[in-house]
């Protein structure tokens, strides 16, 4: 096959470097993934690498089957009063730290409460403003946390009191920011306390070895609950960025499991589909390009325009991405929540962008300054700035320059909004619309483009606060509207294809789902 043939001398080199490191035990199931995670702290984590690795680190009261749903964890029961704003959980007897300390209700009380504090700066605090009294916490307005709504009943009890009904709450409990951590161990260590010797966790799986930009490797965890039914005893996460290299270790078998879109050669596409190992099913997830609009000349909302208006999405998945993704009209997929459409946003025409351009004082690009592109070490990801990069210049005669950085320091320059446009995803944490549109309401820790608008934030507080699901949909249509097309804020592209290397005669547990979410606990050998 020529695939592997192209692979041969790459993988040859790794077989002669695995050959000459000291011999070591082979983890039952080795997973490549794009990028080393950039923290495993479940209040600090927030892209799709570090999350991966974190959940199975940490449970909280529900857990994620591999269907993408939730399912008890932590918390064996509970029961929702008749207005559906409050929630007790009972937790499971028996269940224990790796410390051998039972895990307590006072653990979530902690824990949320630091997930929530402003000063440790978790981007997802505003996920739990749906909490009574949280969001009033988390911005530093009313610093009593008695007044939020969790409390420890006793120590297998925990009562959680919601600002209006919300429908997607007990996904949330399954989310990794809302996963207890060992708040004493915190407190003695500081923000080593995530390193191997130090750590202390309570999910399926506990931290055996970390070697920075080599391999993590993890191990069962005998105090966990459901240890019995957990099928991989160990499991080696090594972060690898060249496409062909990750490929070259599937193929000799050095690696089990591959999961990152990034990992397909982009010439290779097409062949690859054809493998019986190669699986791919959407889900919940949108490729976008975020704007920073803090920045001239992006602080200007017809600059925006223009720039969205320019980019050829067809062309993208037609001539890159070739898994079959549908071009992205908004910023939520379809299929999210219960009957949601994204309201259409800004698509191709040049001509109108050049009108908006020279209105906005730059006819055919002149005068208009050098700006800069994001994107990661990735192959598909170079070709799609390329593209850009061309669509901009062909359609607005502008000049983008393309700088690459590693997936920390893309994260960092987001967070700190030192860029002029950059490449973004999001990936649903739980099905339904606000998973996508909280994100950019003012002072969310994952908006990252310096945009606020009162409207917006407006629609979407009136959303949360709509029982009825086909008005509710509407306010959240008129928030999308504001953000994608009126403001442009963002430039969504198209939504995403899921894909999955492994051999499915071989290790079962892996399976598509809309959160793209698939727990290593689940995962076992069939021989």
């Amino acid at each position: 096959m020529r695939i592997l043939s192209r692979m041969l001398p790459v993988a040859a080199c790794a077989v002669c470097l695995g050959a000459c490191a000291p011999e070591r035990e082979r983890a039952d199931l080795v997973f490549i993934q794009s990028a080393e995670p950039e923290t495993l702290d479940p209040a600090l984590t927030s892209d799709q690498v570090s999350m991966r690795l974190s959940t199975a680190l940490f449970e909280g009261l529900c857990r994620v089957n591999q269907a993408g749903r939730p399912e008890p964890g932590m918390a064996e029961r509970w029961e929702i009063s008749p207005d559906r704003k409050t929630y007790t959980f009972h937790l499971r007897a028996g269940t224990a730290w790796t410390d051998g300390r039972a895990v307590v209700a006072e653990d979530f009380v902690g824990s949320w409460k630091r997930a929530l504090d402003p000063a440790t700066g978790g981007d997802y605090a505003s996920l739990m403003h749906v909490i009574r009294g949280a969001k009033a916490f988390s911005e530093g307005q009313d610093p009593d946390f008695s007044k939020v709504g969790v409390k420890a009943v006793d120590e297998k009890t925990l009562r959680v009191e919601l600002e209006n009904p919300t429908p997607y709450f007990v996904d949330l409990t399954a989310f990794v920011t809302l996963a207890p951590v060992p708040l004493g161990t915190i407190e003695k260590h500081g923000t080593a306390w995530i390193k191997p010797a130090n750590i202390v966790t309570n999910g399926a799986y506990f931290l055996e070895e970390w070697l920075l930009d080599d391999r993590i490797r993890l191990r069962k965890n005998p105090h966990y609950w459901d240890a019995a039914n957990v099928g991989m005893e160990t499991i080696e996460i090594k972060p690898v960025q060249d496409a062909n290299t990750a490929l070259s270790y599937f193929h000799t078998g050095q690696c089990d499991l591959i999961m990152d879109k990034g990992m397909i050669p982009p010439t290779l596409t097409q062949k690859l589909k054809q493998q019986p190992w190669f699986h791919t099913g959407p889900f919940l997830g949108t490729w976008f390009i975020r704007i920073n609009v803090t920045k001239p000349p992006f602080d200007d909302a017809r600059v925006r325009q223009a720039f969205a208006l320019a980019v050829d999405k067809a062309r993208i998945v037609e001539k890159i991405t070739q898994l079959g993704e549908l071009t992205a009209w908004g910023l939520t997929p379809p299929g999210t929540g219960q009957d949601y459409q994204a309201p259409p946003g800004l698509d191709l025409n040049v001509e109108e962008a050049r009108r908006l351009m020279a209105e906005a004082g730059y006819p055919g690009g002149k005068g208009f300054p050098r700006v800069e592109y994001l994107y990661i070490p990735l192959g598909v990801e170079r070709n799609i700035a390329i593209e850009l990069q061309a669509m901009w210049q062909e359609a607005l005669g502008v000049t983008v320059n393309l700088t690459k950085q590693e997936q920390k320091v893309w994260l960092k320059s987001m967070r700190e909004l030192d860029y002029h446009l950059c490449r973004s995803s999001w990936v649903g944490d739980y099905n339904d619309p606000s998973t996508f549109l909280d994100m950019f309401i003012t002072g969310s820790g994952n908006n990252r483009t310096g945009w606020s608008n009162e409207k917006y934030d407006r629609l979407v507080t009136e959303a949360a606060g709509e029982a009825d699901i086909l008005k509710r949909n509407a306010i959240f249509q008129q928030a999308e509207q504001t953000l994608i097309r009126e403001e442009s804020a963002i430039i969504p592209v198209y939504y995403y294809v899921g894909v999955q290397f492994y051999h499915a005669d071989r290790l079962e547990g892996v399976q598509g789902n809309l959160i793209d979410d698939h727990p290593f606990r689940c995962m076992r050998w069939k021989n």
